[in-house]
C-alpha cells in the first residue's frame, strides 16, 4: 500500500511504501514502531502490486530497515524493481547499513536519494541504545556511495539528533559530503542523552559551511 506522508514524517516525502515489514534487527531503543508489536521481518508480496503513480516522492522502507542484515538480498532485489517500474517517481531510501547499497548499486532508480543516519559521533552511546552498525561504518560506507552509485543525491539524517563532540561530529559528516543534512529531535521522549541549545545552534551554523541543512518541527524543542 502507498501511504500518504503524515506525522513526524520528512515534510518533502509525499509518501512511504513497506513491502517488507516487521521487527528491525538494529533494536534501536527510539524506534517510533516499538509502540506496536512487531511479527518477524517479512516481504509481502502482495503490496508489489501496489500502484505508485507518478510525480511522487516516496520514502521506501519507512517502517523498517531493508537493508539490515538479516533482510535477503532477493527480497531488497523485488523492492528496487518495483521501483524502477514507476521512473516517474522520486525515492528516499535510508538505512543504518549502507554498506549494503553497494549490493544493490545496479538497481536504484535514476531518481533516488540515498540516505544514513548518524545521531551522533559517539560511539559508546550508540552502542547503549542500538544493535545497529558503527557510526564509523556507516561514514566509510556513505563515502563509498559517492563512488559506486554515482549521480545519487546523498543524504544523511541527525535524527534523534544525540549528545555530541561538535568537531569530531562535523568531520564525520565533512567525509561524506552529502548534498543536504536532517536534523531532528526525540519526538517519543525516550530519555536520551541530549545536546544543549547552544550546541545544536552551532553543529547547524558549522555544516552550513558546506552543506544545505533542514531541521524538523521537534527540533524546536531543543531550541
Amino acid at each position: 500500500m502507498l501511504n500518504k506522508q503524515s506525522g513526524n514524517m520528512y515534510g518533502f516525502v509525499t509518501h512511504t511504501f513497506n513491502a517488507i515489514k516487521g521487527e528491525c534487527s538494529h533494536d534501536c531503543k527510539y524506534c517510533y514502531m516499538k509502540i506496536w508489536k512487531q511479527k518477524p521481518i517479512r516481504l509481502v508480496e502482495s503490496e508489489l502490486n501496489t500502484d505508485f503513480g507518478k510525480d511522487n516522492f516516496i520514502f521506501v522502507g519507512s517502517s523498517t530497515d531493508m537493508f539490515a542484515k538479516d533482510v535477503p538480498s532477493e527480497w531488497i532485489a523485488d523492492v528496487l524493481l518495483k521501483c524502477n517500474k514507476h521512473p516517474d517517481n522520486k525515492y528516499l531510501f535510508q538505512t543504518k547499513n549502507p554498506e549494503r547499497y553497494q549490493e544493490f548499486q545496479r538497481m536504484f532508480p535514476k531518481n533516488t536519494i540515498l540516505g544514513t543516519t548518524i545521531e551522533t559521533d559517539d560511539e559508546n552511546l550508540i552502542a547503549d541504545i542500538s544493535k545497529a552498525p558503527s557510526i564509523q561504518s556507516r561514514v566509510s560506507f556513505m563515502v563509498l556511495a559517492k563512488e559506486f552509485v554515482p549521480k545519487k543525491e546523498i543524504m544523511v539524517t541527525i535524527e534523534p539528533v544525540l549528545d555530541f563532540r561538535l568537531y569530531p561530529l562535523v568531520r564525520l559528516l565533512k567525509l561524506i559530503k552529502p548534498d543536504w543534512v536532517n536534523i531532528g529531535a526525540d519526538s517519543k521522549r525516550h530519555n536520551l542523552p541530549e545536546p544543549t541549545k547552544e550546541k545544536v545552534m552551532i553543529l547547524i551554523s558549522e555544516l552550513a559551511e558546506f552543506t544545505v541543512v533542514k531541521t524538523k518541527d521537534n527540533l524546536k524543542r531543543l531550541l
